[in-house]
């Protein structure tokens, strides 16, 4: 093959590769590797055939440039984890906010239809949170202590059992999305029409402020990040739906990838719900201005970091790119 004609069919390659280059932000290791081994290549040929042209000069400084890349991204990866956290689940958030919007319209809505299906209807709170759930409860109230449910089990047992089940219903939340979204808004209606009744009972009994103090100590972060996996699961289910430009295999992929990215995130945070329920909920008779404080702390963070944070670091993002170009 002539040096001209070899130009001719990798000269738009290279340029690729260089573009990849200098967006080294935002460049995937995979995506490097994948360049390096093609560039290598052309680059062996440059020199068997080419020997000392400018090509394999080129050449030869362009793999040294990825090989560089590689190796710079490698040792980057030890702090993946933090970078995980501080930049790339913030900026998938941001991304996501009108699903996980829509998922809390969601949720709220049922969360009110379950509240006035309960005042309208006598049988309904036994109709969805269960004849058995209901005659505990309503045996803990008359026994004084109408958050026993609580107490009844080891603390670390609690915790971990509810920790689990928070992590269960997550995924559940999130892999519905792939009936097309209608899987994630059927789990988010459920949870929220069994969050009004659940409320509506103790409103009954007179035990609706007490009642929201000591639940929502846990319930803070537990119910938030329940609606938050609801959006991620409509991400993933909304790629299917509306691909765009993308093959509709391809979108799917990519939705899928975005939402669980979400999901994985929010298991620490089920975690952390999961404790408080096992260790700290079962204290129902603590201060009121410690309660209000775990619960109003929980959602400030909830707050900043699913909604603010992800605002202020895509700023930072968009602005850092658009000085690099």
């Amino acid at each position: 093959m002539q040096e001209v004609v070899f130009l001719r069919n990798n000269t738009d390659k290279w340029k690729r590769f260089e573009a990849l280059l200098r967006d080294r932000e935002t460049v995937k290791p995979d995506a490097l590797a994948d360049g390096f081994v093609e560039v290598t290549d052309d680059l062996a040929y440059a020199k068997t055939f080419y020997p000392g042209s400018k090509t394999t000069q080129y050449l030869n400084g362009l793999a040294a440039e990825v090989h560089q890349a590689l190796y710079r991204n490698k040792k980057e990866d030890r702090s993946r984890f933090f970078r995980f956290w501080k930049k790339e689940l913030p900026l998938e958030i941001r991304r996501s906010h009108r699903a996980i919007l829509l998922s809390l319209v969601i949720f709220a809505l049922a969360v009110g239809i379950g509240i006035l299906s309960a005042a309208n209807d006598r049988g309904f709170v036994r109709l969805i949170l269960g004849d058995s759930y209901v005659n505990m409860t309503l045996a803990h109230i008359e026994q004084g202590d109408p958050m026993a449910v609580y107490k009844q089990m080891n603390q670390f047992d609690m915790f971990v059992s509810i920790a689990l089940n928070n992590i269960w219903v997550a995924f559940l939340a999130f892999s519905m999305g792939v009936f097309c979204s209608f899987g994630s808004v059927f789990v988010l209606f459920k949870n929220g029409v069994m969050l009004g009744a659940f409320h509506y009972l103790f409103y009954q009994q007179h035990l609706l402020w007490r009642s929201l103090l000591v639940v929502y100590i846990h319930g803070s972060l537990e119910i938030s990040v329940i609606v938050i996996a609801g959006g991620a699961g409509m991400v993933m289910g909304n790629s299917l739906l509306f691909p765009g430009s993308y093959p509709r295999k391809t979108a799917f992929i990519r939705g899928a990838k975005r939402g669980l990215k979400i999901v994985i995130g929010l298991v620490p945070i089920f975690i952390v719900a999961g404790f408080l329920e096992g260790f700290v909920t079962r204290y129902a008779e603590m201060p009121i201005v410690l309660s209000l404080s775990i619960i109003l702390g929980s959602l400030s963070f909830i707050l900043w970091y699913f909604g603010y944070y992800p605002y202020l670091v895509e700023k930072k993002h968009l602005h850092a790119k658009s000085k690099h170009n």
